[in-house]
């Protein structure tokens, strides 16, 4: 099937087959892992393909990044060797010593500790804003000077969602880019370029890989001039993954569809579970009608996701047990994966925030839900809430 004959396919079928033909010599269905540094020229600058070193351009790269612009329906993607790789390569492409980012108040403590320790350094300043207020969002933009709203929808961890349309009009209207982080949603549930963002950002690590077993980025981008700056810089910098972690990631975004279904499926059997729970103070999820976010969440998303937080009765010692007692919720970072976990953000992903206006509270847990028997992921839920 032909990258033109694609485009009007549906998601699992772009997802399959996006990015990739069958080779022209053997046939093969699945995109080789090039394990090669290097190309023979065909004579100085008679490159075959375009690929003369691995860094630059990697077939199994190209492969997997043409499949994740299809699927964010974006004008090119681009693979990293990290997710923080990818937001690093983000802003030195597109901002300059001096300029201003807006980013979420409540932002994954990894972005957090990424500008506020490297990107500060270089003289990037940043303020954040709830995503959630489209008028806290406008207030924080400093006119002249900010170059990117950079936004989370869903947030990690407390599930705030951002409406991407009206955050990309404040943007706009300010002469700058909004930047969205796309991984808790993934490209199944959500489109953000299509709802006028201008950059979107993934942990591939995450759902797109989807077996914890590779660590990734991605960037998607709606036009050809921010590709170009993103291009330079992705090669310049040189934080690409290698062909074997781009076959895994581009194995695991084949699937990303049916995985993406129960995931949620589950999800939504775990937060009525934890609704009735009496040890259970509060459940986040875009899903229920009472979450702010509920109405917007509903128009730019197909379904709310896999990740869950809850917060207990009993503070942080209640929420560090629950993490603990837990057997088949594994006690551990990360999330998007086929296996579901549990984790205490307070102590651990969002440690980095403690003691700053992005601090989360201390009673939390995060799950990310995963594709076991939900019977069974609800009976370990019922031990571990005692």
């Amino acid at each position: 099937m032909t990258t033109e004959h694609i485009k009007g396919h549906g998601f699992e079928t772009r997802a399959i087959h996006a990015g990739y033909e069958p080779d022209p010599t053997t046939g093969a269905v699945i995109p080789p892992i090039y394990a090669t540094s290097t190309y023979k020229q065909d004579g100085v600058g008679g490159l075959r393909g375009g690929y003369e070193y691995s860094r630059s351009a990697n077939p199994t790269r190209t492969a997997l990044e043409g499949a994740l612009a299809s699927l964010e329906e974006g004008e090119r993607g681009f693979a990293f060797a990290s997710g923080l790789a990818a937001e690093d390569t983000i802003v030195r492409a597109l901002c300059r010593p001096g300029d201003h980012v807006v980013i979420p108040d409540d932002a994954y403590g990894g972005t957090y500790r990424l500008f506020d320790k490297v990107e500060q350094a270089w003289g990037l300043e940043h303020s954040p804003a709830a995503v959630s207020d489209v008028d806290a969002v406008r207030a924080a933009i400093r006119p002249g000077r900010t170059r990117l709203v950079w936004v989370e929808t869903p947030t990690n961890p407390l599930l705030n969602i951002g409406d991407i349309e009206a955050l990309a009009a404040v943007a706009h209207d300010a002469g700058a880019l909004l930047v969205v982080d796309n991984t808790f949603a993934s490209p199944y549930l959500q489109q953000p370029l299509t709802l006028g963002a201008d950059v979107v950002v993934h942990s591939t690590t995450k759902y797109v890989g989807g077996h914890s077993d590779v660590v990734g980025g991605a960037v998607v981008v709606r036009d050809l001039e921010t590709a170009e700056a993103i291009t330079f810089h992705q090669n310049a910098m040189g934080a690409v993954p290698g062909p074997f972690d781009s076959f895994l990631t581009h194995r695991g975004l084949k699937t990303l569809g049916v995985r993406m279904d129960r995931h949620c499926d589950n999800a939504e059997l775990v937060v009525d579970f934890l609704g009735r729970h009496p040890a259970v103070e509060q459940v986040i999820y875009p899903g229920l009608e009472e979450h702010p976010g509920h109405a917007v969440a509903s128009r730019q998303m197909k379904r709310y996701g896999g990740m869950v937080s809850f917060r207990v009765t009993g503070g942080e010692a209640q929420a560090l047990a629950v993490c603990e007692r837990a057997e088949v919720f594994t006690l551990a970072e990360s999330l998007g994966g086929i296996e579901s976990l549990i984790e205490h953000p307070g102590r651990m992903t969002h440690a980095s925030v403690a003691g700053t206006d992005l601090e989360v509270p201390a009673d939390l847990v995060r799950l990310s839900v995963g594709i076991e028997t939900a019977d069974d992921l609800l009976a370990d839920l019922d031990r571990a809430l005692g």
